[in-house]
């Protein structure tokens, strides 16, 4: 993980998170602005104090001494305008002593409620070297409880949209040398042609830097209170000799990844080469401090069915071309589940078809013959490695099939319920079902560090894989994954998923699929059907090769 903004993911809504932000003590002032106590006063001070929100005229005036005091380096003068004084003004002066920002130029924009975006131009200086420096941040205005002043709600946002709480901004040699990260055919990969890749450009410099042979620059770069995260760097302004980083990315994969997920608000991708576990591509809209496609956790939907299948097939409990029942709905220990738009199948209708279709009534109903409610978790770690440590050379979360009973083991069944995974996990579940053995996906060769990497117990056997992949390209050729894949050749499958989140009034959509040696998986946040939103990204991934 990285300093800076992150990107949880929270009951499958992303949800922007400024990194445990206090309001720590204050002297001159002595208030606090959002809500909290302050001082004692009497009553004739309380008749004084002006309550409810700000005005117009005070959020104006008041940013603009902020931004004023600021501009000219004025630390004590802008921190006094907060609610937070002893808080900001060790962060405003080490704006100008640390980072050696100068010529600060400070543009609002028009105020949104109480709230105010501005741009930041500025220049870093040091050792006779200069470059400019330019983003955008926002500042709110709040009403202090105790004096009743406008002043500004301090968070290190203020100053840059990255700064986090303890971390501090520097300019000088940097802590660690620049690397050139290059994809598996020697193409040079960088954050600002691939902005996917930011975080994990970050965390390769921080892992292996030091090891590459290169050497360090001059920079501008946020340090994180956390030195497990890495350094941001925001300005360069001597190049370092860049050591080189051999990764297993594909440019071409990765740049149709970057493409395909831009057209959603919220979507994520991985791609994975079965055979190896190489990683080929990892992409996120947006492009943020926190990596979701590998280190998000949300219900994956049905296309989890891949395991509860693999599990299924292993029993002996069902055949690909057996016949199983798919009703409208089933019930299970009190709770009802039911399938989209109530559809049901013909009595005779095969597992397969069930699969391809992604009937949840014809899993529910083989709960009983299972006899074991921690089967799946069982599975999820024994063959498919979900929940171990992954050591893919960045970090991500591994995935999660905790154990449950009754009704919430159903809904683990069909992805729903405590089923926790990303766009990783579900492209490692998928070249697993390809292969029937599980390795470990990986960003970087295993020979670099030679890291130890996760094994999972045992395979499947070849009689489950062959009907589990056949079953997927069912899925691929005439079941709910059809349209999506049509533009993808090769030996394909796929399974499709949209997982019901509480609270969210369309499903969020989820898709897995495979052609030939590559196999990637998608979700869109509130994009409905699987088929729909996150099928054409997959799709796109795929017939990039890789």
């Amino acid at each position: 993980m990285r300093s800076g903004a992150k990107v949880a993911v929270v009951g499958g809504a992303f949800v922007l998170v400024a990194g445990g932000i206090g309001y720590g003590a204050y002297s001159m002032l002595g208030d606090t602005g959002g809500g909290g106590g302050g001082g004692t006063q009497s009553a004739s001070q309380s008749s004084k104090v002006k309550t409810g929100p700000p005005s117009a005229e005070e959020i104006a005036e008041t940013s603009k001494g902020f931004f004023d005091a600021w501009a000219t380096g004025d630390a004590s003068a802008a921190a006094v305008l907060t609610n937070n004084e002893a808080g900001a003004e060790p962060v405003l002066a080490s704006y100008g002593e640390d980072a050696h920002i100068g010529k600060v130029k400070i543009t609002p924009g028009p105020a949104v409620g109480t709230k105010v975006p501005y741009t930041v131009k500025a220049t870093v200086a040091y050792e006779g070297k200069s470059k400019p420096l330019s983003y955008a941040s926002e500042l709110t205005v709040v009403r202090g409880l105790t004096t009743g002043k406008a002043l500004v709600d301090w968070e290190p946002t203020v100053v840059h949209p990255q700064l986090t709480e303890g971390a501090t901004l520097k300019t000088g040699e940097s802590s660690t040398p620049a690397i050139e990260a290059v994809d598996r055919n020697g193409t040079v990969l960088t954050k600002e042609k691939y902005p996917s890749l930011g975080p994990i450009l970050d965390t390769l410099r921080q892992k292996y830097g030091e090891t590459s042979g290169g050497s360090a620059g001059i920079e501008t770069w946020i340090e994180p209170a956390d030195e497990a995260q890495p350094d941001i760097n925001l300005v360069t302004l001597t190049k370092g000799k860049p050591g080189k980083v051999q990764t297993t990315l594909d440019a071409n994969a990765q740049a149709a990844a970057e493409r395909a997920v831009k057209q959603y608000a919220q979507a994520s991708v991985v791609a994975v080469k079965p055979s190896t576990g190489a990683i080929r591509a990892v992409a996120n809209n947006p492009a943020t401090e926190f990596n979701v496609a590998m280190q998000g956790k949300q219900a994956p939907g049905s296309t989890l069915k891949i395991m509860t299948a693999a599990m299924l097939l292993e029993k002996g409990l069902v055949t690909a071309n057996g016949a199983v029942e798919c009703s409208k709905e089933a019930m299970w220990q009190g709770r009802t589940f039911h399938n989209l738009d109530n559809f049901d199948l013909p009595d005779g209708s095969t597992f397969t078809q069930s699969f391809a279709k992604s009937c949840n009534t014809a899993f529910i109903k083989l709960i009983d013959d299972t006899k074991d409610d921690a089967a799946l978790p069982k599975i999820a770690r024994d063959v498919f490695g979900i929940g171990l440590d992954w050591k893919t050379g960045v970090v991500t979360t591994d995935g999660s099939v905790p154990e449950e009973t009754g009704g919430e083991a159903a809904a683990q069944y069909i992805g729903q319920g405590t089923v926790q995974m990303n766009a990783l996990n579900m492209a490692s579940i998928t070249a697993t079902a390809r292969t029937g053995t599980f390795r470990q996906p990986v960003i970087v060769p295993q020979s670099l560090d030679n890291r130890e990497l996760a094994k999972a117990s045992r395979s499947l056997s070849p009689s489950v894989t062959q009907q589990l992949t056949t079953m997927m390209r069912a899925t691929a050729a005439w079941g709910t994954g059809a349209k999506a894949m049509a533009s993808v050749g090769g030996d394909k499958g796929a399974k499709t998923g949209s997982a019901e989140v509480d609270g969210q009034e369309t499903s969020n959509s989820w898709f897995t699929g495979f052609s030939n040696d590559l196999a990637a998986a998608a979700v869109v946040q509130t994009g409905g059907h699987g088929g729909d939103a996150a099928g054409p990204i997959v799709a796109e991934v795929l017939k990039a090769g890789g």
